[in-house]
């Protein structure tokens, strides 16, 4: 039976299926396991040693006055005085959330740089507010301290493994609840707390205490604070934390302190208005009280009698002067003052609104002074005065307040020159009233005073009390929309996602490892390899038992002189050597007389000599009369079947024996096999193949054999094949899997194309029994490739 084989000359299709893979991995099916064990294992203590972590969101709104239409109420009442005209930047309170400098606060009012841990099982777990025992120092402790605290029973207990500033105390310390212990570290008080009881005998609690600083860093990485959207002002905040009312109270105390720094801020204008207000009431009642003790005391002197019926005429003339007079006596007074506080604050310090100014300029540039100060106080609360932003406000800050002062000049000048123009129009009219005593002219001048103090100090009063309102009404910035909340499952370690890449890891990287190598192989893998070539395949022998693959690779044979070949035995070697007998059989059936076989191959350890003599005994077993001939004469491999005898081939083709039929050696178990050994290994076998006696002899013993096997020395290393090839009628080529180069396939195929060796065929040796791509397949077909005439 003949098998088509694919197109002559056509490399082997490289495409890898599902199932060569299958095939491929499936003999090493412990490097498997193995890695799974590995990578498992190494999951599983993995997530024995890992905190548990979780995650508590909270979303905040942040309101913004701008934003609304109007706003009515206590708020629209004051909002004269800047108070509560906000205009939020909510990008600004999203850096302010993860500033430093509050979540340092934080940390303080928790005390979160300190913790307490014991050990259960591979983890580390933190205490946070259920510690059985509480450590107080004497002093404010400025350095890292860490050590480990021992309960020992229910009033004692030891110090060990102290470390202060990194560096480690061998000394340990022993004491009783709330007695101070002495140690590097300074004083400390160990005192138990509600949680303490009887179970916590023996076991072992790790304090430590570090800077506020860095523990406030540590948790400014683990807190997220995002804008919730675009058009909204709602801002989501959410941290990671192994304890879940730790990061509660952290998410809670954050907007708690946020809220009081805004008040705090916006509380400055606040109080520096009602300190302004409170001076110049001082002063204004002091001067008032002088006014009316020198009108009292200036009627009695005088004996005065009712100075308005007296001058009820210049008073109407002069009515208008007065108002006049009056509201701008107020203004100068108002604008000296302000120009007084100009130059004597600093710019840390806002200056007071609503002082009663009719300029709206000017007022306008007060408020917005005062909002450059709070901007940058709070700049400098965060950073420093070097920073460049702090540096270009106070640069506008000293240029807003020069262009103040230049206002408040023309403001001042303006108002003299019409308080000016006002009185010389009423020295007009007094001089009208000549009639009138110079005492009743004084008074009227010093009740004028009298007025103006006591319009200025009521307006100061009624402004005293505005702006104590609205301190009052000066609500928090921000509303919680969802408290602090979150899953009870932890977002790490993730279990199932790491159990899942650790399997998948253990399965990739010895499949990675497989696939690799098999692609960095060079060698000839199997039959698939061998479809390109012309010549006819007549057999493929799987590899024998003990020379298997294992995990560590391929084992050699330890004794090359196997006979595998057995009678009656069903297993699927001897059934591949019924094959190749049979692939035999149908070859020589055209041309009975060419029986004669010439076995070779690329590589010495192809396996010619284990070949030739399986291949002899399968023919035997049928009945066939065979010989053996063991024509390496440098090594005699095929000799050592029958323990290298002294006499055979060599001996006849030197002449010391004249009848080969002196060399042959019968075979104890088969009687039908014989056997031609090399006998003595001659020094110079080339030329006694040369001297004509072996082609004779191959003429003679055609005769009296059905076949002859020739087992020959490998090709292009020594010229011993060609020689023998030339009396023999075919050519037996073994490729050995694994062994030889498929660089060298290519020189096979031109060494059958030109016809080098008589009827050249090729026989697979070694392939593993396996499902794979390159494996051993054995069924009921015959896979022999014959060309008649080759």
């Amino acid at each position: 039976m003949i098998e088509k084989k694919a197109a002559a000359g056509k490399p082997a299709d490289d495409f890898i299926r599902i199932q060569d893979l299958w095939g491929l991995f499936v003999p090493k099916w412990r490097w498997f396991v193995l890695s799974l064990f590995v990578t498992m294992s190494v999951a599983v203590l993995r997530l024995m040693s890992t905190p548990s972590i979780y995650t508590r969101s909270a979303a905040i709104l942040v309101k913004d006055d701008s934003k609304s239409g109007s706003s009515g109420g206590a708020m629209s009442e004051f909002s004269d005085m800047g108070i509560f005209r906000s205009n939020t930047n909510i990008n600004n309170e999203l850096f302010t959330l993860k500033s430093p400098a509050l979540m340092t606060e934080v940390v303080r009012r928790l005390r979160l740089n300190e913790t307490y841990t014991v050990r259960k099982g591979l983890k580390n777990v933190d205490l946070y507010k259920a510690n059985p025992v509480a450590v107080t120092f004497g002093e404010v402790m400025e350095k890292p301290v860490s050590f480990t605290i021992r309960i020992d029973s229910k009033d004692a207990f030891t110090i060990s493994g102290l470390k202060v500033a990194g560096v480690e105390s061998e000394n340990s310390f022993a004491g009783r609840m709330g007695d101070s212990i002495q140690t590097a570290a300074g004083t400390l008080f160990i005192s138990p707390t509600k949680f303490y009881s009887d179970a916590c005998i023996g076991t072992s609690i790790r304090y430590a205490i570090g800077k506020a600083d860095g523990a406030a860093d540590r948790y400014l990485n683990a807190l997220r604070v995002e804008l919730g959207s675009k058009e909204a002002t709602i801002i989501n905040l959410s941290i990671n934390d192994t304890s879940i009312a730790r990061a509660e109270d952290i998410l809670n105390t954050l907007i708690e302190v946020y809220n009081e720094k805004w008040i705090q801020d916006k509380n400055q204008i606040a109080v520096s208005t009602s300190q302004f207000i409170g001076d110049r009431l001082s002063v204004i009642e002091s001067e008032l009280g002088h006014v009316d003790e020198n009108i009292s005391s200036f009627k009695s002197e005088h004996l005065l009698p009712d100075v308005q019926a007296a001058s009820s005429l210049y008073m109407a003339q002069s009515a208008e002067n007065k108002k006049e007079l009056l509201t701008l006596n107020t203004q100068l007074s108002t604008a000296r003052y302000i120009l007084k506080e100009l130059k004597e604050k600093s710019l840390s310090q806002p200056l007071p609104t609503n002082s009663g100014i009719a300029n709206s300029n000017i007022e306008n540039q007060i408020s917005e002074y005062n909002n450059m100060v709070l901007n940058r106080n709070r700049l400098i609360a965060n950073s420093s005065e070097k920073n460049p932003l702090v540096k270009d406000l106070a640069n506008s800050l000293q240029s807003m307040q020069r262009t103040i002062i230049q206002s408040v000049d023309n403001l001042i000048v303006s108002l003299n020159t019409q308080i000016r123009s006002i009185r010389q129009q009423e020295v007009t009219t007094t001089s009208q009233l000549a009639s009138n005593p110079s005492q009743a002219k004084y008074l009227l001048s010093v009740e004028r005073q009298q007025k103006v103090k006591e319009e200025l100090y009521l307006y100061l009063l009624q402004k005293r009390e505005e702006n104590e309102l609205s301190q009052a009404f000066t609500a928090y910035n921000t509303r919680v929309i969802t408290a602090p909340r979150g899953s009870m499952a932890p977002v790490s370690p993730q279990k199932m996602n790491i159990l899942l890449m650790a399997f998948a890891l253990g399965l990739a990287v010895p499949a990675g490892v497989i696939f690799l190598k098999e692609n960095m192989n060079s060698k000839v893998r199997g039959r698939k390899d061998l479809e390109h070539l012309s010549l006819p395949l007549v057999g493929e022998i799987p590899l024998y038992g003990c020379e298997k693959k294992s995990i560590f690779g391929r084992k050699p044979l330890r004794n090359k002189r196997v006979v595998v070949v057995e009678e009656g035995n069903r297993n699927v070697i001897n059934e591949a050597f019924r094959v190749l007998r049979s692939n035999l059989d149908f070859m020589v059936s055209n041309t009975p007389e060419a029986t004669a076989f010439a076995v070779t191959s690329f590589n010495p350890g192809s396996g010619k000599s284990y070949l030739s003599a399986n291949m002899a005994i399968s023919f035997a077993l049928k009945g066939k009369k065979v010989l053996l001939i063991d024509g390496d004469l440098r090594h005699g491999s095929l000799s050592a079947y029958i323990n290298s005898p002294q006499l055979g081939l060599s001996d006849y083709l030197s002449g010391r024996i004249g009848n080969w039929e002196e060399t042959l050696v019968s075979h104890d178990k088969y009687a039908n096999l014989k056997m031609i050994p090399v006998g003595t290994v001659p020094p110079n076998p080339t030329e006694l193949l040369e001297n004509g006696k072996f082609a004779g002899l191959l003429a003679q013993l055609r005769t009296s054999y059905d076949y002859i096997f020739v087992d020959c020395p490998p090709i292009d290393i020594v010229a011993d094949t060609q020689i023998i090839e030339k009396a023999t009628d075919r050519t037996l080529f073994v490729v050995r899997a694994g062994l030889l180069e498929r660089s060298m396939l290519s020189e096979l195929e031109n060494i059958y194309r030109e016809k080098r060796f008589k009827n050249l065929a090729m026989i697979l040796n070694g392939t593993e029994r396996s499902h794979g791509r390159y494996s051993y397949r054995y069924g009921y077909h015959y896979g022999s490739y014959y060309h008649s005439g080759k």
